[in-house]
Parts: structure tokens; sequence; C-alpha cells
């Protein structure tokens, strides 16, 4: 997890099982004005879930994890579960089948950058959730 002072920023839980890629996803939505909470795979990522989901507006997943769910499984369980929470699915190497992602979801190819993480977030969180950053 990581602190910083954001103060009352919305947070934002990246889960990927590849720490450079996680760290890379988690400085691009901090310089985009989130509070970054992270896990490595499902079974963390429901934890932390479960514990800090009112303070969450976005998920931003990764598909393929150890574990017997995938991203796209932890897609569906978190727009079931809180629907308040918009989610942001990543992969290089599967591309969502027909009910796959929940409704409203976004899928975005890796390698991504900066910039693309920042469309598709201004995309699928409401104008009203985005963090001041996200504003501009």
């Amino acid at each position: 997890m990581t602190h910083d002072a954001q103060g009352d920023a919305p947070h934002a839980l990246v889960v990927d099982d590849d720490a450079l890629i996680l760290m890379e996803a988690t400085a691009i939505l901090e310089d985009a004005g989130f509070q970054v909470l992270e896990a490595m795979n499902v079974v963390q990522a429901l934890g932390i879930l479960d514990r800090h989901h009112e303070a969450v507006h976005l998920l931003f997943t990764d598909v393929h994890m150890p574990g017997e769910a995938d991203g796209f499984d932890l897609a569906r369980q978190t727009a079931a579960r809180w629907p308040h929470i918009a989610v942001v699915v990543a992969s290089g190497q599967a591309e969502p089948e027909p009910g796959d992602l929940p409704a409203g979801a976004t899928f975005i190819g890796k390698p991504f950058s900066a910039e693309i993480v920042r469309y598709h977030v201004r995309k699928t969180l409401p104008d009203e959730r985005h963090p001041e950053p996200l504003r501009t």
C-alpha cells in the first residue's frame, strides 16, 4: 500500500502479479491524483476491497495472475459487490470475450502509457469522481 500526503484523494486499487508493472501503474495513478492500494492477486485484492471499498473509486487490474481467479473474475465480483467502483482491466495476453467484463468496465492492452491510462480512467470514472489532476 502506498501512502502519501494526498489527504482526501480517492483511492485506486492496482492488482498485478508483476512487481514492475504494479509499480508503474501505481506511479501513473498517484500522478493522476489517487491514493493507491496494491495487491498481487485476486485473493489479496478482495481482502483489501472488503476492508476499504468505501474509499476505493477505481480498480485497475491485470488479467493473468496466480490462483484460481483472474482479473476478469475480480472485475465482475467488484462490479457486483461494489458497483460504485469503476473498473479498468489491462492485459498484454488476453482480449475480453463476451461476458468477461462487467457493464461499464474498460479494457486496455499492455504495454500502456500514462496517457492511455489517464484517458481510460477519465472515461470510466464519472466526472464528479475524478481526482483533481484528472479534472484539468
